[in-house]
């Protein structure tokens, strides 16, 4: 390209607010898109817009467009919640680029690893059959489908469960005597924030210098882990003994998620386990708990 690559972000929350700065760092032109567009941090174009609303948003930026990342969250987790956000959302954005003569080079739509139905912690990939058993993830591939359906170059990013500062609710169950049954393991998959938005960025990168960018990437560290290990070394490092009465985990699915294809190319996530990144969180969390 011969002038900084402009992006938009539809549903610029956090792991899109992480992802615009690491990119405008690097130079691009970033606008972000939400609706309460006061909380974007400096060097994010702010665009206000709701989805629900049919309206092209005022600050929809004029002229090219080179690539747009869909990366909403249903505000209500039922069914008609998901609907609005990932498919109803995705085809007015896709009507607004229309609307404004735009094509970006690629779009990228931020999905999730609950795509997959797979139960008995087998081994997932790009490849694996998706057949959710879940509203959600039938929802989410709808959405996927319909981003491969748009005309534009697509790639969906699965990410898998995302932790990072602001997400406290596993440390915060553990610091309440949470404990999980070692038997059956029940295998999760996880990111760090940073780490979802990093793979993004390095995919955007690497279209924009004009490598080859595959239709799908699962987005996850190097390690899925059973969930009591989690929790048993979250407590050890908490120094928690108390145990709470119920000993039950709320996840019902267990499956392990592989990253090979993302690593292939050259990715490679800053917290490879929920070891560093849960050791930053805390390391982070007693910093700030010092200067206050």
């Amino acid at each position: 390209m011969n002038s900084s690559p402009r992006v938009l972000i539809v549903g610029c929350g956090d792991v899109g607010s992480r992802l615009g700065l690491q990119l405008a760092a690097l130079g691009w032109a970033v606008y972000g898109l939400r609706r309460q567009v006061q909380v974007l941090p400096a060097g994010i174009v702010p665009v206000r817009g709701d989805l629900d609303d049919p309206a092209l948003p005022a600050g929809w930026p004029a002229g090219r467009l080179d690539y747009l990342v869909y990366a909403t969250a249903a505000s209500q987790h039922d069914e008609p919640g998901y609907r609005r956000a990932y498919v109803d959302g995705l085809t007015r954005t896709l009507d607004w680029l229309a609307a404004q003569g735009q094509r970006p080079r690629r779009l990228v739509f931020v999905s999730s690893t609950g795509v997959y139905g797979q139960d008995q912690g087998e081994w997932v990939d790009e490849t694996s059959p998706t057949e959710p058993s879940a509203f959600s993830g039938r929802i989410l591939l709808e959405a996927e489908r319909l981003a491969g359906n748009s005309g534009l170059p697509a790639t969906c990013v699965r990410l898998a469960g995302i932790y990072g500062p602001g997400r406290r609710w596993l440390l915060d169950q553990v610091r309440q005597g949470y404990r999980v049954p070692p038997e059956p393991p029940q295998y999760g998959n996880r990111i760090h924030a940073d780490d979802a938005a990093g793979l993004i960025a390095f995919l955007l990168q690497r279209d924009a210098a004009g490598q080859p960018v595959d239709g799908c990437y699962l987005g996850v560290d190097d390690e899925p882990a059973p969930l009591h290990e989690v929790v048993d070394w979250l407590r050890a490092r908490l120094n928690v003994t108390a145990e709470a009465q119920a000993r039950v985990s709320r996840r019902l699915g267990s499956k392990r998620c592989r990253n090979t294809r993302a690593r292939a190319q050259g990715w490679l996530p800053r917290y490879p386990s929920y070891r560093e990144g849960y050791a930053a969180l805390i390391g982070a969390e007693g910093v700030e708990l010092s200067e206050r």
